[in-house]
């Protein structure tokens, strides 16, 4: 705890150079992986401080504020409560929905899916804020495809883990009825719908990499049952699903010429043929 106090207290120093600062949170995301720890920034106050980051003018200073947030807060219930109250949710969505250097929005984003997930009540307060509209601008901004299959990433986990956490429920009654509760206030489909993400998700089917489009093909089975109508009405996503279709045909027969029964292609043609049907 003393070393995260001093690093601290560097960071927030206004006698530390930009470098001393910059170094001092690239130590401190080292120790925050670390539950306990992460938990002990909070004792003295260390999570605002570093929140409180994501306001410098200084994009690196921002960068490795969210970097160290990003870290803190997984999976760490104690400091994503914290850190909603401390106000990161907004300061969050505020940077990615200005310019930024990619840099910046890349672990900005980190930051935010480390603080969305497995917390239902932050979802809420993010669907609240406009979250959705600022990940839309996001990714249709030129030049941030990479965050794009990230954002797909986080929207297919986030309409997973309610379904799973409501299943779950049903099958186990382990879930705690408040977090039963506060899952079922998170609005996501109907949001994502309105948010025109049917259209947007099928569109990055476009994306060259393999795996991106393995993303996107996860996400589209995940909204299939909300975006169903829009899916029927794109000409342009029945073009492209019969593109890949064929283009991952002749790659999973190479594959299987190399002696792989279930090799990663015929896997992604799997989910190319089951969306089709389903379409059909």
């Amino acid at each position: 705890m003393q070393i995260m106090v001093r690093l601290i207290n560097k960071f927030n120093s206004s006698s530390s150079s930009l470098e001393e600062k910059i170094a001092a949170l690239f130590d401190l995301e080292y120790y925050v992986h670390q539950m306990d720890n992460a938990q002990d920034l909070l004792s003295f106050g260390g999570l605002q401080v570093v929140i409180n980051g994501l306001n410098s003018t200084e994009p690196l200073l921002k960068e490795y504020a969210a970097f160290v947030l990003g870290a803190a807060f997984s999976s760490n219930p104690k400091v994503q409560v914290e850190a909603i109250e401390g106000g990161a949710l907004q300061k969050l969505l505020v940077i990615l929905a200005t310019e930024q250097p990619l840099t910046v929005k890349k672990k900005v984003l980190f930051a935010l899916c480390s603080l969305l997930r497995h917390f239902p009540y932050a979802q809420q307060q993010f669907l609240k804020l406009g979250g959705l509209q600022v990940l839309r601008s996001l990714v249709q901004e030129k030049g941030t495809e990479v965050l794009a299959v990230r954002v797909v990433t986080l929207l297919y986990d986030l309409v997973t883990e309610k379904m799973f956490a409501e299943e779950e429920a049903e099958l186990t009654q382990e879930t705690s009825p408040e977090k039963l509760q506060q899952y079922r206030q998170v609005h996501l489909l109907p949001g994502l719908r309105e948010q025109g993400w049917c259209e947007i998700t099928a569109h990055l089917l476009a994306l060259p990499e393999h795996d991106a489009r393995e993303k996107v093909l996860q996400t589209l089975g995940a909204l299939l049952a909300t975006c169903r109508d829009h899916y029927h009405k794109d000409p342009q996503l029945s073009r492209m699903l019969a593109s890949l279709q064929a283009e991952y045909q002749a790659l999973a027969t190479l594959e299987l010429q190399g002696g792989e029964d279930e090799g990663y292609f015929r896997e992604l043609l799997g989910s190319i043929n089951s969306l089709l049907k389903e379409l059909r």
